[in-house]
Parts: structure tokens; sequence; C-alpha cells
């Protein structure tokens, strides 16, 4: 399988950039909060920025900011940082930077939201937790001892990495999580314990964190660029597995050190750490599998997904099925399809 490079770069308007060796892609990660008066009309001006452009992605912009995952050619992602440097309110953003050997993205989309982490209801950002830069993060998982610390991801991407010693509350909505909040208030003491919360890149415990102590646990911190700053400058230390990454990539190292494998394959519980998604086009099931296992199921999450005629052709590779439109013009169209060719990954 092709090796998934390691090596990343956190990034502001003032560091000093040399990128000569790096592979031809940079993967940029970022977010930013800082008022955005018309989203509409930002989303516009990235639109005239990127056209004709080679840029692949998700771009959200909102009232309170802007979330954003990217593809590009070096250059280009050169000039979009200066860009987004150069607007009022952002120069203080940071890009997270990985190198790649091409897209990780199908396409290309920019979008308003309302909300840039879906709550359904308005929290005290002024409230957040106390932002730990890598060190004082690992420093706190070495030296406190009256701590808790969450992993506010989803159970998918847990499984695959985490801290040492993390809780995973069991949250697939931000609903479960204020019903969990309430739970962890009994059973600590929200006074004195601190609660260390992270996240892949930090826009959750932004959100999360402030309601955390809105809802009276007073010591919540934050780890300051999520995990992907923190694999930058901490290296591996305290963290097992690998990092879920929402892009053709799926799974990366956080850093150039070895980590135990604690994905555990979906048919033969053996270890594992990389995603697919079912080969069968009605199902897409996420899930982890050795190689093995997945030339025995054709790919597929269990063996009634195999036997029909909706079953896409895998291969062992990184490059993802793709989203609907790019094997048909119509959904009419792709349901007249009996086999469609691809690879298998996330959709």
């Amino acid at each position: 399988m092709q090796k998934i490079p390691f090596k990343t770069w956190v990034v502001n308007r003032t560091s000093q950039l040399d990128f000569d060796n790096a592979l031809p892609y940079f993967i940029l990660a970022f977010y930013h909060l800082a008022p955005v008066a018309n989203p509409q009309e930002e989303v516009a001006l990235h639109h005239a920025f990127f056209q004709d452009q080679d840029a692949k992605g998700r771009i959200y912009l909102a009232p309170l900011g802007i979330n954003g995952t990217l593809s590009l050619p070096k250059e280009l992602a050169l000039r979009y940082m200066q860009w987004i440097w150069s607007k009022p309110g952002f120069e203080n953003a940071e890009f997270k930077i990985q190198e790649y050997e091409t897209h990780a993205f199908g396409r290309l989309c920019v979008k308003t939201r309302a909300e840039l982490v879906a709550l359904g209801f308005d929290v005290p950002l002024q409230m957040r937790g106390t932002h730990l830069k890598p060190s004082e993060w690992r420093a706190m998982l070495e030296e406190e001892k009256d701590k808790v610390v969450l992993d506010i991801r989803n159970d998918y991407e847990y499984k695959l990495g985490h801290f040492e010693g993390a809780v995973a509350p069991p949250c697939e909505t931000f609903k479960d999580f204020k019903e969990y909040a309430d739970e962890l208030k009994t059973k600590i003491d929200p006074e004195n314990t601190k609660v260390l919360m992270y996240c892949t890149g930090g826009i959750r415990c932004e959100f999360f964190s402030a309601y955390l102590k809105q809802n009276g646990i007073e010591n919540v911190f934050q780890l300051q660029g999520g995990v992907i700053k923190y694999g930058a400058e901490e290296k591996s230390k305290h963290w097992v597995g690998k990092l879920f990454v929402f892009d053709d990539r799926l799974a990366v190292p956080v850093s150039d050190e070895e980590t135990e494998v604690i994905g555990k394959c979906h048919h033969c519980q053996g270890p594992s750490d990389r995603y697919y998604n079912c080969a069968n086009m009605d199902c897409n099931e996420l899930f982890i599998c050795c190689e093995t296992c997945l030339n025995t199921f054709h790919g597929c999450c269990k063996t009634e997904c195999s036997g029909t005629n909706r079953v896409r052709p895998f291969k062992l590779a990184n490059t993802p099925f793709r989203k609907w439109y790019t094997y048909a013009k119509t959904k009419e169209e792709l349901n007249q399809l009996r086999v469609v060719e691809g690879s298998h990954a996330n959709n």
C-alpha cells in the first residue's frame, strides 16, 4: 500500500515558510473564529479566488468564522493562506499542513453554514476552556492526578486512535453530549477536577468546552490545535493508534514515531488500522478491515452485501469510493448501473 506521509507543519503569517523539498500537494486543516459580516459574500469571494484553480476540499463559512480542509498544489496553498491572512480579523489564522502526493478530496465545496459546529443553540464562547499548548497538554497528562480526559470526536475516530486513558463520551450528536455533561458533573468534583478535552483540529473543543463551563464544570482545558498540532510538536507521546481524517487518506499517523495498532478488523477482530467503506453502493458502511478479510468479503462489511449486483470492484488503494455524481450524471442513471468501477474508502 501507499505510504502515508506524516510530516506536519503548523504555520501562521509570521512563520518562515520553506517547503522546497515537500511533496507536490498540501492538505490544509484550519479554522478561525472571527466575525464574518456576510458569509454568502465570502463564499462568492472564495469561488472567485479558486476559479480555474486546482483546489479540492470543503470550506464552511458562518457568522462566527471559517472552518475548512483542502488539498491544493503547494504554490496555490501558499497563495490561499496569504489571502486569508490579508482579511481583517483573520491575520492570526493558523494552518496545519500535511504533504501528500496527490489530491485528498474529490471536488471543491464552499458554502455557508448557520453554525460551524452543529449545536442547535448558542453557547457563551467567552467561557471557553483554557487553551493548552501541546507541551502544556503533555505536562498535564503526565503530572495531573485529579483529571478526566475527554475525546469528543466520533466513536469510529476513537476506535482507530486516542490519547492514553481518554474517555469517549457515547455521543452521536451534541444533544447526547449535553446529557453526558449533566451526568459527568455528578461523577467528578465540578470545582476541582481538571477536565481535559481534545479533538482532531480543535474547533469542537471551542464550543463543547464553553458548554461544560456554562454547565458548572470550572476547570476545563482544551488542546490547542487538536491532535494534528500535538503530533507536529510533541510526536506520539501518550498517543496510541492512528488519527482518523475526513479525506481520502482516512487514517494517518500523528508523527513519524511508531505507535501501537489498536483498531480491530470488523470481520476477524485481528489488528488493523485501515478504514474502508462497504463496496456495496446501497450500504457504504464505514468499517475497519484487514487486507485478508477485505479480499475474502470482496470489500464488503458483511456477506449479504457482497451478494448483490450493486457492488463496486474494490482495489487495495488509498483512493476512495466517490459520491454518486462521480459515476453518473443523474441518480436515475446511477440506479441503472449494475457495476461501477472504483476503489474503496469513505463516501
